[in-house]
């Protein structure tokens, strides 16, 4: 593997500092879950450099009070509010039809986790992988045409450090066999979204569209709504403005311009690892989450199911 990508930032950025003195003026961005946490928090950066933000949310209603919010602090009117709930397909694919003209910006942002019961969605797959997933991938998919019309786009996905509890366990995705378990379905389902980024990049680099992953950090927000609160200790934990830093990089940053196909987090890229680290705070992505047999498996697999 190539030599890692490190940015001036760290941990503790804020992405008001990743996005100062960058402009936005004339880029179009599409950001799933933006009606709280992060998702908020990447929209107001984008919006503050000048972009044209769509807010891509299950709730139109609480989306379009965010985005009132958003107008006032930023300044900028150019924030829209449209339905995509990634766990209806319907809701992504009336989404990706509608849209005109092209996208500069696609973060797939949105996400559930560890249910606690085994739910079934898209074709009766597991929630998690449904949602997390196979949401997002539609999405992409239907909005491919008009991120290679930008002539330079990026699509920035939220994974999670999650990914290092469970590979895409291929032979039984939906649990059928295995024992439901929350923290490994949510973990399959994160190691998911670090291959569509890396499949998405290969295949989709030479028309511009640079994909990359990221684990914005322990954060508390309403993710966390099934597991009791945030776990994390106090000194490894980030504001939402810190967890939000590693996703405006990817989307805006001229720092990365031209950089695709690999798992960022606290704003670095970070080192590869072939077992799940045990101390808190200590950085690392599966080598199974890289690995370009799986994302191309994986991608095919997606294809497949939403045909």
């Amino acid at each position: 593997m190539s030599e890692l990508f490190r940015t001036p930032f760290g941990r503790h950025s804020a992405a008001s500092e990743v996005i100062a003195g960058v402009d936005l003026s004339g880029r179009r961005a599409v950001v799933t879950g933006a009606t709280s946490g992060i998702g908020v928090e990447t929209a107001r950066a984008l919006a503050s450099a000048g972009a044209e933000v769509t807010l891509a949310v299950r709730r139109p209603d609480a989306g379009e009070q965010v985005a009132a919010d958003l107008r006032i602090k930023t300044g900028n009117d150019a924030i829209h509010v449209a339905r995509v709930d990634v766990a209806d397909l319907d809701s992504v694919n009336a989404f990706t039809a509608a849209w005109a003209g092209p996208l500069h910006i696609l973060v797939n942002n949105a996400g559930i986790m560890m249910l606690p019961e085994l739910e079934r969605g898209t074709g009766g797959h597991e929630q998690q992988f449904a949602t997390n997933y196979l949401g997002h991938f539609a999405l992409a998919l239907g909005l491919h045409s008009a991120l290679a019309d930008a002539g330079g786009a990026r699509m920035v996905t939220v994974s999670s450090s999650g990914h290092l509890f469970s590979p895409v366990v291929f032979d039984d995705l939906d649990y059928r066999f295995r024992p439901y378990d929350a923290l490994t379905a949510y973990g399959q389902s994160k190691t998911a979204e670090v291959l569509l980024a890396i499949e998405a990049d290969r295949r989709w680099s030479g028309e511009g569209i640079r994909a990359n992953a990221l684990h914005p950090g322990a954060i508390a927000t309403n993710l966390q709504r099934h597991t009791g609160g945030l776990k994390t200790p106090e000194p490894y934990r980030k504001t939402i403005e810190q967890g939000a830093a590693t996703s405006v990089l990817l989307a805006a940053s001229p720092l990365v311009e031209g950089v695709g196909g690999r798992y960022f987090e606290d704003v670095n890229e970070a080192p590869q690892v072939t077992s799940r680290p045990t101390q808190l705070g200590v950085p690392g992505v599966a080598a199974y989450a890289l690995d370009a047999a799986n994302a191309e498996r994986l991608w095919d697999r997606g294809t497949t199911i939403l045909r």
